[in-house]
């Protein structure tokens, strides 16, 4: 598309601070080649740049160069989570947000299944008994017969549930807004009804959002109400678990173990007792990542571009007060 312009000053400035800006420039300037667009690959460019800025692409908002961002209508977050601009949402005034939700729920479900099984069948000993050539055979019940919780069911969380539901599970699920009923989920809970949930699941798979009421959500309190056969995964933010406490009370058996891709502190740090304990399985925050990520946000953006530029509703806009 060719966009018109009379005068420098309309010409629409888009800036991309993100690891791949390279290839969402070029994407850019094929399908709009009038607009001007900017790359800030480091802090000092971004700080260079985003008082030049209409749009900012970025998997997260620079709260600290806000005040800087005058010119600054639109927000696209190449991530589903918009946490990070939450600290200057009661000043944003017109600026539209908007997110990637809707690209990460097929494949965080490959990742939540998978972890499910690794579990259930306990791979971690399996592995550890190759490496010492042992050969210990041993029975496990099917998936079928047992309840899957999913705690937070946007459109993660709802390919979440109806991936559990293809193996046969029962599948159970909390909701902020519980008067519609979610596709797969045989039993909805709302917020208050949590720790009815986690009483009922054999696995529970946090896909919350971060927003305050979310942080520490699962902590020592809420560990000892679910089954020692119980396994835990989260795949939504470190903030949501109290790290500390479920070290603990994984130690003692209070449940049966946890695959964990997002941490309080991320890398996790090499003295974190995570890292070693038997019955925990820790992945590097990879679980929303396909390999065609840029592609897959750049058919949001860039539809949204020219929703921008033609002055029509945006998709994906995200509710600032409830945070997602």
């Amino acid at each position: 598309m060719t966009v018109s312009t009379s005068a420098a000053d309309d010409v629409v400035t888009v800036l991309i601070n993100d690891a791949a800006a390279d290839d969402y420039m070029a994407s850019i300037r094929k399908r709009f080649p009038d607009l001007r667009v900017l790359s800030a690959k480091d802090a000092a460019s971004l700080d260079r740049h985003m008082a030049e800025a209409d749009v900012l692409l970025a998997p997260e908002f620079p709260v600290d160069l806000f005040d800087k961002a005058r010119r600054l209508r639109w927000f696209q977050c190449s991530n589903a989570g918009i946490d990070s601009i939450l600290p200057v949402r009661d000043r944003i005034g017109d600026i539209v947000v908007t997110n990637a939700r809707g690209i990460h729920g097929e494949i965080i479900a490959d990742f939540v299944m998978a972890a499910i099984t690794m579990m259930h069948w306990d791979f971690p000993r399996f592995i550890r008994e190759q490496s010492r050539k042992e050969w210990h055979p041993r029975d496990v019940a099917p998936l079928a017969e047992r309840t899957l919780g999913v705690v937070g069911l946007g459109s993660i969380g709802a390919a979440i549930a109806h991936r559990g539901k293809t193996t046969g599970m029962t599948v159970i699920g909390s909701k902020r807004d519980v008067t519609q009923p979610i596709a797969s989920v045989d039993k909805l809970f709302p917020p208050n009804g949590l720790a009815e949930l986690l009483q009922l699941s054999d696995f529970v798979v946090l896909a919350v959002p971060h927003v305050p009421e979310t942080t520490k959500l699962i902590g020592r309190e809420q560990l000892r109400l679910m089954r020692r056969t119980a396994f835990l995964v989260n795949i939504a933010r470190g903030s949501v678990l109290v790290e500390r406490e479920l070290i603990e009370e994984l130690r003692v058996g209070t449940i049966s173990g946890a695959l964990l891709d997002v941490f309080e502190r991320e890398p996790l740090p090499a003295d974190n007792a995570l890292w070693t304990m038997p019955n925990v399985i820790v992945t590097p925050h990879v679980a929303g990542y396909p390999s065609d990520y840029a592609t897959r946000v750049f058919e949001i953006f860039g539809d949204n571009l020219l929703r921008f530029l033609e002055k029509r509703p945006l998709r994906n806009v995200v509710d600032l007060k409830r945070g997602y």
